[in-house]
């Protein structure tokens, strides 16, 4: 008798909320584990972390999904999940899968010096920016990250005022112009609900 599990998702911390949101929404019979938000600030830590975590679940589902994109692991990720034969979220980070990749590519395009802004990022920026990159103990090093930015793009998956108004400030903050675009959950949503209807391979015996 099989005792497995349906359907784990590993992801992203900062994609908890969302993919939290959509089960609720879809009534979808999936497990969620995520890992810790702050691996982006060291992304060569995010594959070994993805490769425990398939390691440590594997006998308990049959089917292993990963909700990151590739998020500036230099191919180390994709090449974890190649051979662990598990597969991930398109394209090269959030912004893209939210986005969609024609609409952020003409974004990049546009504009290539734009900071990039999530719901999530919006809520926790004082902590993984501010304090991620040391300029709350720092002020100075402000100007050095963000010299060669231009512009913030607010890519929203929720619609609030309340985050608007904070991505607003931000750019404020920044001394750079500001962009508001209502992504909702993108290519986020339609490759889970694929998912978990069932029709994608994802990693299953």
């Amino acid at each position: 008798m099989d005792t497995r599990r349906g359907i784990l998702i590993i992801a992203c911390g900062a994609l908890a909320r969302e993919i939290h949101a959509l089960r609720e929404a879809n009534g979808w019979d999936i497990d969620i584990k995520c890992l810790a938000p702050e691996l982006h600030n060291r992304p060569q830590r995010i594959a070994p972390a993805v490769r425990a975590e398939i390691r440590a679940s594997r006998d308990g589902y049959r089917t292993i999904f990963v909700a990151y994109a590739e998020c500036g692991t230099m191919g180390q990720l994709d090449q974890v999940l190649a051979e662990e034969g598990v597969e991930r979220l398109p394209g090269a980070h959030c912004y893209e899968f939210f986005a969609g990749t024609q609409t952020f590519a003409a974004l990049a395009d546009a504009e290539p010096g734009t900071f990039y802004l999530t719901d999530f990022l919006t809520r926790h920026f004082e902590r993984l920016v501010i304090g991620g990159l040391g300029i709350d103990r720092h002020p100075e090093l402000a100007e050095t990250y963000f010299r060669n930015y231009r512009k913030v793009v607010y890519l929203s998956q929720a619609h609030s005022g309340e985050l608007i108004e904070r991505a607003q400030q931000i750019a404020s903050r920044l001394g750079l112009s500001f962009e508001h675009r209502f992504t909702g959950y993108g290519q986020l949503g339609t490759r889970l609900a694929t998912l978990a209807r069932g029709t994608a391979p994802a990693w299953q015996t």
